[in-house]
């Protein structure tokens, strides 16, 4: 591990990519504290920190990296190019004809690149429109946010919040262009991150509390060095399907079928079903805190994360996110007949159909597994929080966050040392690092 990171400094380009990546990303947390003009930061402070960070407030805050809490032109985040680069890919899918663009090349996918990026701005100027809405709805609730309410304020918030989108956007496609890693995944690991030292040092005070002990901080302590160790299992994890590929003949020669395999993801669908689950499930709190009826009130009130209703409706959301998710960018057909093309088949399994079918069968178990895997971890948290009064701010979803991105970030960093002949951080006789995407044959 100390030789592997004492040659990323011997590769001129590797060490210019990854400052380029630091400085990009030291750019977009200077922006997060860069407040829209007109607003009363220290009352939107006041107003995001009463709703606790298992409310849709406090996750909203999470991932847009404290700018919320800010009202800052970075309020919205990178979280409006990832609706609309996965609204992109279910209509690539169901429209023929983005369809074909994807199977178009590298060109193709320049098309459909430029329309997640129209498609953006729109989910951006629908978002801050609504924003400024409810920031202005916070003035009936006693809180003076905004100065000078109405019109003017509300196209000024759109197009703060709008052109900071945009801009986020950029940075993160000149992280995945020029520096190391996924340029959109960085960003919202770096605003997880930046809240870590915060959520700390208010778990070691115990919430200003003395009833945090040194059994607890220690238990604690374990907890999260086994759920990091579990998430890193798992995010690794590959149920490895067999592959045996036909004789061929070149010339007057036989070469003999060579022997694969096919890795298929416990986890293919990342941090989505638990992002869309918590999102569908605190939407009806955030519709009773607007709207203020009592039978939304009361409604909401059982939707709360400690309440065993909650986790398991969370529970089955996830299971139909994963595979919801799964399917669309997993396609056993597509599989089964790349495989048939290549001259592979599985052993036992005739081609074409039967492969598919049995594809299928195989990722619909794991698909499973891995759901229930991210309903624990994501549950863990706010199981603590109630039944032993454990002020840990630090979400499952947002763990899963970062350990997912360092883990693609530290294989890329590998991967580039290792074409230039340099050892890579499980050192020369170790296991590859993998990331999260698993590889398909062509």
């Amino acid at each position: 591990m100390a030789s592997a990171i004492a040659n990323i400094g011997k590769v001129p380009e590797l060490r210019r990519r990854i400052l380029f990546t630091l400085f990009i990303l030291a750019m977009y947390r200077v922006g997060v504290f860069i407040t829209i003009p007109g607003v009363n930061r220290v009352e939107m402070s006041h107003v995001v920190t009463r709703g606790g960070t298992g409310s849709f407030l406090g996750m909203f805050n999470m991932f847009s990296g404290g700018a919320l809490q800010q009202l800052s032109i970075f309020t919205l985040g990178i979280m409006p190019y990832v609706t609309s680069s996965i609204v992109m890919q279910l209509l690539t899918v169901v429209v023929p004809k983005l369809d074909q663009l994807n199977k178009e090349g590298e060109q193709g996918r320049r098309r459909i690149n430029q329309l997640t990026r129209y498609g953006t701005v729109l989910v951006a100027i629908v978002q801050s429109w609504v924003a400024a809405s409810w920031v202005e709805s916070l003035s009936k609730g006693g809180a003076e946010v905004v100065a000078n309410p109405g019109l003017g304020f509300h196209l000024l918030t759109v197009l703060t919040m709008t052109t900071g989108t945009v801009v986020i956007m950029w940075l993160g496609e000149l992280i995945t262009d020029q520096g190391i890693g996924n340029g959109s995944s960085l960003i919202i690991f770096a605003g997880i991150v930046a809240a870590m030292p915060d959520a700390l040092t208010r778990f070691l005070a115990g919430g200003g509390s003395n009833n945090v002990g040194g059994l607890t901080v220690l238990f604690m302590l374990v907890l999260v060095i086994g759920t990091i160790a579990a998430i890193c299992y798992f995010e690794r994890a590959h149920r490895r399907i067999p592959v045996q590929y036909t004789k061929r003949q070149v010339g007057r020669k036989m070469y003999s079928g060579a022997q694969s395999y096919l890795p298929l993801k416990i986890n293919v669908s990342g941090v989505i079903p638990p992002i869309f689950a918590s999102s569908i499930l605190m939407f009806p709190a955030q519709l009773a805190h607007m709207s203020g009826s009592r039978i939304m009130e009361e409604f909401a009130s059982v939707l709360h994360p400690a309440d065993w209703r909650y986790n398991a409706i969370f529970t089955v959301l996830n299971v139909f996110f994963a595979f919801f998710y799964t399917s669309v960018v997993f396609n056993p057909v597509d599989v089964a007949d790349n495989l048939k093309k290549s001259g592979g088949f599985i052993p036992g399994i005739r081609p074409g159909k039967n492969t598919a079918h049995y594809i299928e069968r195989v990722l619909s178990r794991i698909t499973f597994a891995g759901a229930l895997y991210l309903s624990v971890v994501c549950m863990i948290p706010a199981l603590l929080q109630k039944y032993m009064s454990v002020p840990f701010s630090f979400g499952g979803t947002g763990l899963l966050i970062v350990v997912g991105v360092a883990l693609d970030t530290v294989q890329q960093i590998e991967s580039h040392l290792i074409t230039r002949n340099y050892e890579g951080f499980a050192g020369p006789k170790g296991p590859r690092i993998r990331g999260r995407v698993a590889a398909r044959p062509r």
